[in-house]
């Protein structure tokens, strides 16, 4: 502790040490030695060294030496913030959780040395550890260059020390806590810094050097900060802003000081981004921006959500955010970057928000322009409406770009479309909106680019110069003109239109369209004039006398006197004429009335009416509209009226009345005219019929006799306006009729005749004529009619102004209805930074993308674009854009080594590209758009080459390797996966070099005296083999995982040459005491990396892999030996743990490799250290591996792990138990009881008791002794126990028993299952936290703070200061309330995952809120509550793979108490598929970041092993007793999550590990399934069907991927095959009994799935594998079996094996199998023939057995086989299947599946050649049938199963006529009375009768056979005697064979005659057994029916009898006839025998 609290003491000191130099070295040793050795979190609980760190950072940077005293502090703090993120990580690996509080755990340096506390202790109370050997000196400074301290005061105890005897582990528990020395407690704990005060401290600090011009500067801390974040992030919570303690408002402050430091760092390199600088630092600025920025929002996402933004974030932050969301280049090099800085945005200002929005869409139209540019000019057909949709868009950016040849286009377009005649009316319709939205904007130029467009189409199609030509299709390019919506915006704006330009085309426009009849078709001018109808109104308002344009209006209303027709018809002439009467021109209006005049003359009845069309008359026209004072228009349309309907129509009744006065009816149409003035008297009035009226009225009065009712003229007139006015409806209808605009126009004249008011007549007619335009509104909007409300009259107003209008009146379309808003002239889009936005996205859209734009660029063809100067890049934003972009940037960074004459410049370069990649990280961006993906694909390596393939020469050299080096390690290691070449490539150079310059840099020595310039090189030395081990480390480990073959056999070599460089390395200095530790630790760790994977020593060209072994054991024992052993006090100090370690885990990799390599058999022996170099040979071999015992009790659990798992490598051989249980004899109770004690210590963490689980695993397999004698013939004596009181001794398995009952192993072994942890991570980084005192015993000031990470806290005390809600922190617990904390973590299953956590929430949590700390299904019930217990699942692996081998030496005893304490149950509540799968989901997540994937996947590893190592030991158990598993407990729990396992579907990107692990569980769980089907089927069966069902199809799945596995993985192959085999084997049994039974018990659907589909699949998949095998491939076995057994289940299976020819396959088969024996037959006697002919005859039993299953009730399959002639090929055959047994039975089975009820095929083996022949009349005499018929006959042994095959195939054969013919004909039947029986009576029976008791019944079914039996002399006596005998074997069928012949009119009286016969049938009627009571009275009831003389026979008493009591009794059954069908048939008989007997 002292030296410790030294070491940490000079070091900072010597930070704030003025001599620079000094601070240097200090720096380097800090990163190299110190933070590598001790634990990360003692700086922050003693933190001066972090404070003088972050002082450095203050340093000024503009001298050099400044500068570098900065980025040496920079990379001390990325040292410990990497540690502290490691020891974080290693917190919380529930693997290395160990519950230890002891002062000297693993973290803790509170332990002292004994010298310095100045008291004298025995030295056997020295040391924390049972020192076997070594020395209590210790070094002074600890950096490994003080030398040997020999003449210390520990070097004269070594002697002492060697001699003492060693203690036991146990005997160590027990120290005494050492007093702390001159430190001020309460001081120590306010000054240790939290870790979120730290990080937010290295924030604070590290961010002002953000504003600097050196890129490697910022690099540097870029990279500082990027690993602080990280800690950040599960540091601090968004909690913060809401925590009122005094850390959260520490922390609030420095943060929002921290972004608002940030936001000025953005602007800083933003405004330098864009000055008057050189390029270099233009560059460096803007790489720097874009680093800011990343981490800016990275740093955001930490802890501010977005919700919150608005409240936290400082306006500085949100300015630069603003920029950042408007900077395009970034936005598209960073895109998920730039969307979080946009949600930022928008909560913190909306009105920057909407200008980025705006902006957004600007770009968007921007990018709609270019490509709608591009398009529209392509060549061939076009999607018309993709490119209306294009041009939609675009024109919502025309003012900002003002391109206006995009006009022209669209222009194009739309006239394009509109020319053809089929064009769709939807194109039409969009096309149309795009062109009036260019008509109408507001932008000038471009509505005088429209109009001048348009004019130009219409002077291409209609000008003078086609007037040549015949009239074509070409004036058809004006038709999207020729639209009244076009029309109408031309003539109401156009016209108007104050620019001259846009006026004079409009009007250019109408003269061609109105002049161009001629040169239009006919369909072109009736389209114009159907438009034009709409805009004459308008159009008309510019009439005239003068010029061209209003001429033509003129002509418009003109009519022909000769033919009276026009350009428009009658009705709209004569409106347009009576229009112009209300110009405002009075030569326009004398016009008119000449127009008027030739309507007036031809209008009908013209002479009838009234005034005469005279001079006066006609000189007043022109001026009858001319109104002085226009009329109000407006009605009352208040929804109140105080008028009554009854009121009015009384008054209408009046004006009505002929005859009423003239007077009174004037007045009355005068009040309705008053009353019509409200709108809702209207519909009144107009039911009545008003219109019709007014018009007879006006009607009556035009014509000659109506001057009487002149009077009623004027308000009718009135009356009839406001009618019109107020319904659109009504004057629409009116409007277009002719008659009645003419008798209005006479009605004025009248009037005016009368001197009476015209303006109610003129506004009445204006209502009429400007009906069209007074529609307009409504009609623009295009809603239909029917949903638009009536409205007030309302006109254009050009309508107002250009006529002299009666009326005010309601106006509109003031501005154009498609008129567009023109942004303001502050637009915020034209400033920058938007400009600047707008600008590049029109350059990158111009160039159709950004890597055009770039090219053209490179290429300086830019400057000659026609668009806008302020469009085109400047040299500076040209650079940006190339900077930020990846490609480019990348590109020019290799562009400019590759022509590189200095060093500096290839080191900026590879900054720069070193930034590219870090930026990845930074931004989480993975993938193709990575900058990693990106120099892919670019020639980077043959830029980087060149500095790889040659020594450095000088100390410039060097320093480039160093950064080339840096590069390439940063290249590999921030990826997750690696592509293969880039590893090839770099192994190529490493190793394709002669020289191999890499490596050989790895062992330059170093002078001990030197210069200073010699001693700045040797600096930059040193960096370079830090840096080359670093990246050569990198590229070990990406090795691990690589699958390229190439890189695999570039690998070997790499390794092994590495290895003996780092060898070298090791041996550089003369003795270990001599190391120096940077340069040890660095080789070390090297060389752990390199002996990582197997193989590592075989490729050597110059030594043996033996040697490099041997060499590498012989100098990391000599580390060992000089930093631990003898230096046994070293434990009490951290300086040389990282040695120790390296050096344990080193040895841990080089023992296995060791195993697998070394061809000495007595390797064991090398690992024998001795204590010293002094010490002779018999010392030396004495103290053996002892040197190892002391290490597995070190406070390091790594340590401990690797250095347990040493002994498990080494236990693994014999040689190596004997040797380890040597050198543990001195330790009290040895090997076995160390090791024991090990695995059953609850507060050791689970990876250190696995591996001493592991040991005993092995020193189980050694051979032990049942006893003590046997004990003397054993080598191995151990395990041994001895009772000092009762001096009994125990060796071998009974020592053993003693053992595990002494320490009560199998009680700790069922409470390690029960509490079994299998969650991810020992705790989240996201749990409330109680609040933890600031006062507390100091005794722990050393004490990992970590410790504190891994569980929750206690319950809070209120008395205590509260702490943050939101940041962890470090303070130290106190001893007791460490306690409780711990105890307070109970620690359960885990039924889900963690979740991926992103935060640390730390202490503060209230006691109200300690709910969420309890948890579920808690198992640590009988443990000590004081201490908190995590077994993980690699812990059980082990138990369960221990528990495997204590079942193979001590069976009845394991198994016993595997049950006593229900272990089994435990284990299997453990096996949980639903976590696996939530786990492989998790892994297949793209968004799942490497290093939580990497969590994930050690999760699922550590599963998966479990559930192996589980399946052998439940294979185990099953074996010796198959009744262990409960169904309950066991069985149906562990089959659910089986076969949810063995369902799992693997993803291509789950690494190979992950598949291979769980390929190797596949098999074990099939493996183990397999054996719970044979062992006990009957219980199983039904729950694996169950379970099976339920995941068929994906379990089918499963099998397909294993079956394609079997070139790569034969044992999964197998066992999932073979598991299937007997699954359906079962299956079969399971049918054929259902078949037998009349309801199914344990039917569980399976049958009707292998029936379907799913069963042709599993038979093609089967097959296929089947055929692929050779015949010499064992696992053609295992497909053939599988085969076989599928097909015998499932008809679906059947029937694909049919279709894919397997029938013919097998049969043909088995001729090439007759040929081959026959061809094998003439070379006998050789033993290679031998054996060739038993791999034929395997494959001839095998096509049969596949043939029989095939065939199995399938008639389509056996037809098959008849035509394959299979017969035939069996008889050929049958002389082999005469010589072997085996062959002869599968040959019988084959034959009887065949022949099963298939008469056909029973019949082919009754031909000679198999078959039926024409020219053969009868079956052959040397038929396969006579071959049964004589096997049948031999004399076989009893029982024989050939014999019994024989039979039931000639049993088959019965049932053919043609069989049975040649039976009879051969006398074979005639051997059935010859054939021995027992005496009668007897209880057994010869097994031969049975046989031919088969046979005869299935000859009996018919009557010749029947015939055939009773021919056989002595048959029925024979068969009579059957019955007598006691046996019930044969009874049934002898007793059926005499009831089927009783049925044959023929046999009757044979039967009858025999009396012996006709007693036994009626005594069966007294029989017990149902069955053949029924039996026997169905024979008589046949007996007796139509047969009179039996009835006669059978009527005695005795018979008689036997019927009544037979028959009374089965009525007494009657009742269960229903359950019985044989009882309901058994009273039928008996009813029916009784009748006849009674008749």
């Amino acid at each position: 502790m002292t030296t410790d609290r030294h070491i940490l003491s000079s070091n900072e000191s010597s930070l704030r040490s003025n001599n620079h130099s000094l601070v240097r070295t200090t720096c380097r040793l800090l990163q190299d030695v110190i933070m590598q050795d001790f634990p990360a979190e003692i700086f922050l609980q003693r933190p001066k060294i972090v404070q003088n760190l972050l002082s450095l950072l203050k340093l000024s940077t503009g001298r050099d030496s400044a500068s570098y005293l900065t980025l040496q502090a920079v990379s001390c703090l990325h040292q410990l913030c990497t540690n502290l993120r490691s020891r974080l990580s290693f917190h919380r690996d529930p693997s290395f959780y160990s519950a230890k509080q002891d002062v000297v755990s693993q973290n803790s340096s509170v332990s002292y040395s004994q010298e310095t506390r100045g008291t004298q202790q025995s030295p056997e109370n020295s040391s924390p550890r049972p020192s076997v050997i070594g020395r209590t000196g210790q070094r002074a400074r600890g950096d490994g260059q003080d030398g040997d301290a020999a003449s210390s005061s520990g070097s004269s105890s070594q002697g002492d020390n060697s001699r003492l005897p060693a203690q036991s582990p146990s005997d160590t528990a027990h120290l005494d806590l050492p007093e702390m020395e001159n430190e001020d407690v309460l001081e120590l704990q306010f000054q240790q810094l939290g870790l979120a005060q730290f990080c937010v401290a290295v924030l604070e600090h590290a961010l002002p050097l953000f504003r600097t011009e050196s890129l490697k500067v910022f690099l540097r801390v870029l990279e500082l900060l990027s690993e602080n974040i990280l800690l950040l992030k599960d540091s601090v919570s968004e909690e913060v802003w809401v925590d009122d303690s005094i850390i959260g408002w520490e922390l609030k402050e420095k943060l929002l000081s921290s972004l608002d430091s940030l936001g000025d760092t953005l602007f800083y390199h933003l405004n330098n981004s864009s000055s008057d600088q050189s390029e270099p630092i233009l560059v460096n600025h803007r790489l720097a921006y874009i680093g800011t920025a990343i981490f800016t929002i990275r740093l955001l996402q930490t802890f501010v959500p977005v919700e919150k933004a608005s409240e936290v974030l400082p306006e500085s932050t949100g300015a630069a955010l603003f920029h950042l969301s408007l900077d395009l280049p970034f936005s598209m090099a960073f895109q998920s970057i730039h969307e979080s800085a946009a949600a930022y945005l928008e909560q913190l200002n909306s009105e920057n928000y909407s200008v980025y929005k705006s902006a957004t869409r600007a770009v968007h139209s921007i990018e709609c322009t270019c490509t709608f540019l591009k398009e529209v000019k392509m060549e061939g057909k076009k999607n018309l409406l993709e490119l209306l949709e294009l041009a939609d868009q675009a024109v919502g950016s025309l003012s900002y770009h003002q391109h206006l040849p995009l006009v022209k286009e669209i222009t194009g377009l739309c006239s394009h479309i509109w020319k053809s005649a089929q064009a769709s009316p939807i194109l039409q319709a969009e096309s149309q909106k795009g062109f009036l939205k260019l008509l109408s904007h507001p932008l000038l130029a471009v509505k005088v680019e429209t109009y001048a467009c348009s004019l130009n189409i219409v002077k291409e199609c209609l000008g003078i110069h086609n007037v040549t030509k015949p009239v074509s299709s070409i004036c058809h390019g004006v038709h999207f003109l020729l639209h009244a919506r076009v029309l109408y915006e031309i003539c109401t704006f156009g016209l108007q239109d104050p620019e001259e330009q846009v006026c004079s085309a409009a009007k250019d426009i109408l003269v061609y369209l109105l002049q161009g009849q001629l040169m239009m078709t006919a369909l072109t001018w009736n389209t114009f004039i159907d438009a034009l109808y709409h805009v004459v109104p308008i159009l008309q308002g510019y009439a005239g006398t003068e010029g061209t344009l209003g001429t033509c209006i003129l002509q418009i209303s003109e009519t022909a006197n000769e033919t009276g027709e026009g350009i428009l018809p009658r009705t709209a002439r004569l409106r347009a004429a009576l229009r112009l009467l209300f110009t405002k021109q009075q030569m326009v209006r004398a016009v008119a009335v000449k127009h008027l005049m030739w309507h007036l003359a031809n209008e009908e009845g013209a002479s009838t009416k009234r005034p005469v069309l005279e001079g006066g008359v006609l000189s007043t026209l022109s001026t009858l509209f001319v109104i002085d004072k226009p009329i109000d228009m407006n009605l009352d349309d208040t929804e109140k009226s105080y008028f009554k309907v009854e009121s009015v129509t009384k008054v209408y009744t009046i004006l009505t009345s002929e005859t009423v006065d003239i007077v009174l009816r004037k007045s009355a149409a005068e009040q309705l005219a008053v009353i019509m003035q409200d709108t809702t008297m209207h519909a009144a009035l107009k039911s009545l019929g008003v219109i019709e009226q007014l018009f007879s009225f006006i009607s009556e009065c035009v014509t000659n006799n109506g001057k009487s009712k002149d009077c009623l003229l004027l308000p009718c007139l009135s009356l009839l306006r406001k009618l019109v006015y107020a319904d659109p409806l009504l004057r629409h209808s009116l409007a277009q009729q002719p008659s009645l605009l003419l008798m209005l126009l006479r009605a004025s004249l009248i009037v005016k005749e009368n001197k009476g008011n015209v303006t109610e007549a003129a506004a009445l007619i204006c209502l009429l004529l400007f009906d069209e335009v007074a529609r307009m509104d409504v009609w623009i909007d295009n809603l239909p009619s029917c949903l638009v409300p009536p409205s007030p009259f309302s006109i254009p107003v050009t309508v107002v102004r250009r006529y002299n209008l009666p009326f005010h009146v309601m106006t509109h379309h003031l501005v154009s209805p498609y008129c567009t808003v023109l942004p303001p002239s502050s637009d915020p889009l034209t400033v920058k930074p938007a400009w600047d936005m707008l600008k590049c996205a029109w350059n990158r859209a111009w160039y159709n993308g950004i890597d055009l734009l770039l090219e053209q660029m490179m290429s300086h063809e830019m400057e000659t674009e026609e668009f806008l100067d302020r469009l085109k890049l400047s040299p500076v934003e040209s650079l940006m854009l190339k900077v930020t972009h990846v490609t480019t940037g990348l590109q020019n960074c290799l562009d400019t080594i590759n022509s590189a004459v200095a060093h500096g410049t290839v080191s900026s370069v590879l900054t720069r590209m070193r930034f590219y990649l870090l930026s990845d990280k930074l931004s989480l961006k993975q993938g193709p758009d990575s900058s990693k993906s990106m120099l892919k694909t670019l020639e980077w390596r043959s830029a980087l080459s060149r500095f790889l393939q040659v020594l450095p020469a000088c100390t410039d050299d060097e320093k480039l390797l160093v950064d080339v080096v840096v590069f390439l390690n940063q290249f590999f290691k921030h990826q997750s996966e690696t592509d293969s070449e880039d590893l090839q490539w770099i192994l190529e150079v490493v190793l394709k070099q002669e020289t191999k310059p890499l490596l050989n840099v790895l062992v330059r020595t170093e002078s001990q005296v030197q210069s200073e310039a010699e001693e700045i090189q040797t600096v930059i030395n040193q960096r370079l083999q830090k840096e080359l081990t670093g990246f050569f480390n990198t590229v070990l480990h990406l090795l691990t995982s690589v699958t390229d073959r190439k890189c695999l056999i570039l690998a070997g070599p790499f390794r092994t040459q590495l290895a003996a460089k780092l060898l070298g390395c090791l041996r550089v200095s003369d003795a270990p005491r001599f190391y120096g530790l940077p340069s040890l630790e660095r080789t070390l760790r090297g060389m752990v990396h390199v002996t990582v994977l197997p193989g590592w020593s075989l490729h050597s060209p110059t030594q043996e892999p033996d040697s490099l072994c041997t060499k590498y054991l012989t100098g990391l024992l000599e580390v060992i030996s000089s930093f631990y052993v003898e230096w046994g006090r070293n434990a009490l100090s951290f300086m040389g743990k990282g040695v120790t370690k390296s050096a344990v885990l080193c040895l841990l990799q080089l023992s296995h490799e060791m195993i697998a390599q070394t061809k000495t058999e007595d390797w064991i022996s090398s690992w024998s250290l001795a204590y010293d170099q002094n010490t002779d040979e018999q010392a030396a071999t004495r103290l053996g591996l002892a040197w190892l015992i002391p290490l597995w009790f070190d406070r390091d659990p790594e340590v401990r792990f690797a250095s347990l798992g040493i002994g498990s490598a080494l236990t693994s051989v014999e040689s190596g138990c004997i040797a380890l249980a040597a050198s543990c004899q001195n330790i009290s109770g040895g090997l076995w009881g160390t090791v024991l004690n090990i695995l059953l210590d609850q507060l050791e963490c689970s990876m250190v008791r696995r591996e001493a689980a592991f040991i005993l695993q092995n020193l189980l397999v050694m051979p032990m002794p049942a006893n003590i004698e046997e004990a003397k013939d054993f080598a191995w004596q151990s395990p041994c126990v001895h009772d000092e009181d009762s001096g009994l001794s125990l060796v071998g398995l009974p020592a053993l028993q003693a053992l595990l009952y002494h320490c009560q192993f199998f009680e700790h072994a069922s409470q390690i299952v029960k509490t079994c942890y299998l969650g991810r991570h020992s705790f989240d980084l996201n749990y409330p936290r109680a609040s933890i005192t600031l006062t507390g015993n100091i005794t722990e000031d050393f004490d990992d703070t970590m410790k504190h990470w891994r569980g929750p806290s206690s319950l809070s005390d209120h008395s205590q200061m509260s702490s943050s809600l939101s940041t962890s922190s470090t303070l130290v617990l106190p001893e007791d309330r460490a306690e409780r904390q711990i105890s307070a973590f109970s620690v359960s299953r885990v039924h889900a995952p963690d979740t991926p956590t992103n935060r640390l929430m730390a202490q503060g949590q209230s006691d109200t809120d300690t709910s969420s700390l309890s948890t579920e299904d808690s198992r640590t019930s009988g443990m000590p509550q004081d201490h908190c217990v995590i077994v993980t699942p690699p812990l059980l692996s082990a138990i369960s793979g221990l528990l495997t081998n204590l079942l193979a030496v001590l069976p009845e005893c394991t198994l016993s108490a595997i049950n006593q304490y229900h272990i089994l149950s435990s284990l299997t509540s453990l096996v949980d598929a639903s976590l696996l799968e939530r786990c492989f989901w998790e892994l297949r997540s793209p968004s799942s970041t490497p290093g939580y994937r990497e969590d994930i996947k050690a999760q699922v590893l550590s599963l998966l092993q479990y559930i192996s190592c589980f399946s052998g030991l439940l294979q185990s158990c099953l074996i010796i007793n198959h009744d262990i598993i409960n169904q309950e407990e066991v069985l149906k729990p562990l089959l659910t999550n089986v076969f949810a396992i063995l369902s799992t579907h693997l993803k291509d990107h789950f690494d190979a590990e992950v598949k291979s692990t769980l390929y190797h569980t596949w098999t074990d769980l099939f493996m183990l399934m397999a054996t719970l089907l044979r062992k006990n089927s009957q219980l199983t069966f039904p729950y694996v069907s169950t379970a099976l069902r339920k995941h068929w199809t994906s379990f089918t799945g499963t099998i397909s991927a294993c079956v394609q596995l079997s070139t790569t993985d034969c044992f999964l192959y197998t066992s999932a095959l073979q598991f299937l085999s007997v699954f359906l084997s079962e299956e079969a049994k399971r049918q054929i009994q259902d078949s037998t039974q009349l309801s199914s018990v344990h039917n569980t659907g399976l049958t009707e799935l292998l029936n379907e589909s799913s069963g042709s699949q599993l038979c093609e998949l089967i097959l296929q594998s089947f055929e692929r095998k050779s015949s010499e491939d064992v696992l053609k076995k295992v497909a053939a079996s599988t085969l076989m057994s599928l097909l015998a289940v499932s008809s679906s299976a059947q029937m694909h094996a049919l279709h894919a020819g397997l029938v013919d396959s097998c049969v043909e088969q088995m001729k090439h199998s007759h040929a081959q024996l026959n061809l094998d037959s003439l070379k006998p006697g050789k033993a290679a023939q031998r054996k060739k002919e038993e791999s034929v005859t395997r494959e001839l039993k095998m096509a049969m057995q596949i043939l029989r299953n095939c065939l199995y009730r399938n008639d389509e399959c056996k037809v098959a086989a008849t035509d394959t002639r299979l017969v035939n090929i069996v008889h050929a055959l049958w002389s082999w299947f005469l010589t072997d047994d085996v062959l002869m039975q599968a040959a019988l089975q084959l034959l009887c599946v065949y022949t099963a009820n298939c008469p056909t095929a029973c019949g082919s083996l009754c031909w000679g050649n198999g078959g039926q022949s024409t020219s053969q009349r009868g079956p052959a005499s040397n038929s396969l049938v006579h071959s049964i018929m004589k096997l049948a006959s031999q004399k076989s042994p009893e029982n024989s199963s050939i014999q019994q095959l024989s039979f039931a195939l000639l049993s088959n054969l019965a049932i053919s006529h043609d069989c049975k013919g040649v039976m009879q004909k051969s006398n074979f039947l005639q051997n059935f009375v010859t054939m021995s029986l027992s005496k009668p009576g007897s209880k057994t029976i010869n097994p031969l009768v049975n046989l031919w008791l088969k046979l005869l019944l299935n000859m009996s079914f018919g009557e010749d056979g029947q015939q055939m039996i009773l021919k056989i002399h002595g048959s029925l006596d024979l068969l009579t005697e059957m019955l007598q005998y006691k046996s019930r074997s044969s009874k049934p069928a002898a007793l059926l064979i005499l009831h089927n012949i009783c049925f044959s009119p023929a046999n009757k009286p044979k039967v009858l005659a025999h009396d012996k016969t006709v007693e036994v049938l009626s005594a069966c009627l007294e029989s017990n057994f149902p069955d053949i009571q029924a039996i026997g009275a169905s024979a008589l009831w046949a007996l007796l029916h139509n047969f009179q003389k039996a009835k006669v026979t059978l009527k005695n008493p005795t018979i008689k009898r036997r019927v009544d009591e037979a028959l009374t009794l089965a009525k007494k059954d009657s009742t269960r006839a229903d359950e019985d069908p044989m009882i309901s048939y058994k009273l039928k008989c008996l009813e029916n025998l009784t009748q006849i007997l009674n008749s």
